[in-house]
């Protein structure tokens, strides 16, 4: 049986997520997405909250499963017995880091290979950054996340109050 992990913080997980996992999903036998719980970065949800939201999200997929790691995704992939790591490519800036991860990962664990899936044309632009920015600033993300990450965000903004502004950067939406 062959395995794949996607891995990602998926903070929150999003329709171009969903796409490629979708798509990776049809090329392998079982594929794990791996919700990375603890990244250097500044995140929205909890590692427990973006688990759920991508098990929401893909409930009902006979070969998908979603779980948590933390450490090297190379290692998740051993564990897993995975063949691949799933990556998703949606502009230029993208390939040169997964590149480079790609080979990193390969001087790590030789035996699993990268894959990129280039992002489906209607998600080319679309980041949980983006996400997070619009939706923090009252905007429609309806078509850009399942409806249940559309409740949890709006949820959070309004749990967080002036704090998520700490926690949501307003970098690509300005004026």
């Amino acid at each position: 049986m062959s395995t794949a992990v996607f891995p990602g913080t998926f903070d929150p997980i999003t329709n171009g997520h969903i796409d490629i996992a979708q798509r990776a999903a049809a090329l392998f036998d079982h594929l794990v997405v791996a919700v990375y719980a603890h990244p250097i970065k500044t995140l929205l949800f909890t590692p427990d909250e973006r688990l759920k939201l991508a098990q929401e999200a893909l409930e009902g997929w006979p070969n998908v499963t979603v779980e948590t790691y933390d450490g090297l995704t190379v290692d998740m992939a051993r564990k897993k017995g995975a063949k691949a790591i799933i990556r998703g490519l949606r502009v230029v800036g993208d390939f040169e880091f997964e590149f480079q991860m790609a080979l990193m990962n390969r001087t790590l664990a030789p035996e699993v290979e990268s894959v990129c899936l280039l992002t489906s044309k209607e998600y080319y632009f679309l980041s949980s950054s983006i996400v997070k920015e619009v939706a923090k600033l009252n905007g429609n993300i309806s078509e850009l996340v399942p409806p249940h990450v559309v409740t949890a965000l709006d949820e959070k903004i309004t749990e967080l109050g002036e704090e998520a502004g700490d926690r949501i950067k307003i970098i690509t939406m300005r004026d």
